[in-house]
């Protein structure tokens, strides 16, 4: 795990865009986070999985503003043949120790009820978040936003690993 540089932006957009799951202004989005955090702010952290020099994966997450200690993951992303392999719990986990060393308590992550997200929201209930909340037609109709929480104080940490 390692930082991704201004050197990944193109590999980023792809792998981003490769998964078949985010629509073009989300992959744009991504885009942006990154060159935000390149730039020196503190809104965004990303972490990258590579092999070799590859960026094979990566975590994007930040404060949420107007909260105490919260933080939203806003993506993990890993290469489409690699899915499965280890790299999203590896990256889930790498974020979540830092957010622990940066004293956050509670990480939240918003996602999709839609059919092609059905492994993502089991990944995330296996490695301990909870459904909080589920908004119905979010982001479309019949698409609705479902939101899942962890609590990152000491004692939750451990049941990152399935």
């Amino acid at each position: 795990m390692r930082p991704v540089g201004r050197a990944h932006r193109a590999r980023l957009e792809r792998l981003t865009r490769a998964t078949g799951l985010f629509r073009e202004e989300e992959v744009a989005t991504a885009v942006e986070l990154l060159d935000e955090s390149l730039a020196g702010g503190d809104d965004y952290r990303l972490v990258g999985a590579f092999e070799g020099d590859q960026l094979i994966g990566y975590a994007c997450w930040g404060p949420t503003p107007g909260t105490v200690a919260t933080s939203d993951l806003y993506w993990i992303v890993v290469e489409r043949d690699r899915q499965g392999g280890g790299i999203g719990s590896q990256l889930l986990g790498e974020v979540e120790r830092r957010l622990t060393a940066d004293g956050r308590r509670l990480v939240v992550v918003e996602t999709s009820s839609r059919a092609d997200y059905a492994a993502t929201r089991r990944f995330y209930e296996a490695r301990g978040y909870t459904r909080a909340a589920t908004i119905r037609g979010y982001y479309a109709p019949g698409d609705d936003l479902v939101i899942y929480t962890k609590d990152l104080t000491p004692g939750d940490l451990a049941r990152t690993a399935p």
